[in-house]
């Protein structure tokens, strides 16, 4: 898989024209939401490399991440002459950024495609990194295709049109980054944060979500980043190493999938929930550290609270968790930690476990 660009951008109208340079295109077509469209859409509309470029807007949320979203923007591309060399320019959140990659993946066999996304969580997560997809039956992510970007650009001039929220659900990825993040003397080069082996997670556990100070975050992103792209770049196609993106996400989409069926909740906030049980069970299994687990589970309830469920979500929760796409013959597959930086792929837990999880969760601190 082709090594995508990553821009972290001070000039947005400068390094957007660098990113469409570089790409062959006969036209150029931006992909928004309704809110990306609103909100976000005005501040690169009148930049001579976007001049005559054609609009898609697909609704907003996760919920519009499906297969008829999917068709109506490769109808918008048909009908508005997109050819195999036209470019495709995702401006919005993971859920702009995973369908109109999979739609600029797949429409003539594939055209190219640049990221901007305008969230947190679509900066540390899902526009990096190639994974591109929508839900379907229920389930997150069930059809898509690993498929690089030519360029992601980063630009925090978009963070602060968005609400407290929605940088807590991006900051949950970041918490992940610190965890995983490999230490010196792993087989992936050292983390590169600064100043000791947990010193990543440590910056990350004493930053302020309530009074946000954005040079601090914007460097603390561009460290966040870099983790994902090392690990992308080891392993692209998740053979190995690449599974440790996953902690947290095993339980958090059996979460984020309950959550369809009720009340949505960002992704963020279900991976932060998969966090906590997922560090407990790294606690029980692989010898995580029972205080730097509890520190980490803290500031996850201070700052996101807890989706509301009982015993009797159980038996749904593991459903769920056995269509995850990390599962070996039939055996739920964890990503674990015994410390960290000490990365556990390819982890099981029996039925008792991972409800002991759950009861951790719903009742630990």
């Amino acid at each position: 898989m082709e090594k995508q660009k990553v821009i972290i951008s001070t000039n947005l109208e400068s390094s957007i024209a660098t990113a469409v340079g570089e790409c062959e295109r006969d036209r150029i077509f931006i992909l928004v939401d309704e809110t990306t469209k609103e909100l976000c859409l005005p501040l690169i509309a009148g930049f001579n490399s976007l001049c005559g470029a054609e609009v898609i807007t697909i609704g907003a949320t996760d919920e519009n991440k499906t297969l008829e979203s999917l068709s109506h923007v490769w109808t918008c591309l048909q009908q508005g002459g997109a050819t195999r060399h036209s470019l495709m320019v995702n401006l919005g959140g993971g859920m702009v950024t995973d369908l109109g990659g999979f739609a600029a993946s797949t429409f003539k066999r594939g055209m190219n495609y640049i990221n901007i996304p305008t969230t947190l969580l679509a900066m540390v997560d899902a526009s990096v990194g190639g994974k591109t997809g929508i839900n379907y039956g229920g389930l997150k992510n069930e059809i898509g295709v690993f498929s690089t970007a030519r360029s992601v650009i980063l630009d925090t001039t978009f963070l602060k049109t968005m609400n407290h929220e929605n940088i807590c659900a991006g900051y949950a990825e970041m918490l992940k980054h610190g965890l995983i993040s490999p230490l010196p003397g792993s087989p992936l080069p050292a983390s590169p944060c600064r100043g000791g082996e947990t010193a990543m997670l440590d910056e990350l556990l004493c930053f302020d979500l309530d009074v946000i100070d954005y040079h601090q975050l914007s460097r603390m992103l561009e460290d966040s980043v870099k983790v994902k792209e090392r690990i992308v770049e080891e392993d692209p196609t998740e053979r190995g190493i690449r599974k440790a993106l996953n902690l947290g996400h095993t339980i958090g989409h059996a979460f984020e999938s309950l959550a369809l069926q009720r009340t949505p909740i960002l992704h963020g906030y279900a991976v932060a929930y998969g966090l906590v049980c997922e560090l407990y069970l790294s606690c029980i299994k692989t010898g995580f550290p029972v205080e730097k687990m509890r520190q980490t589970v803290r500031f996850i309830f201070e700052h996101y609270g807890r989706m509301p469920i009982s015993c009797d979500d159980y038996p749904t929760l593991l459903e769920l968790m056995t269509h995850d796409k990390k599962n070996i013959a039939g055996q739920i597959n964890f990503t674990l930690l015994g410390g960290v930086g000490d990365i556990r792929i390819n982890q099981t837990a029996t039925r008792k476990e991972i409800e002991e999880s759950l009861d951790f969760y719903r009742e630990g601190s």
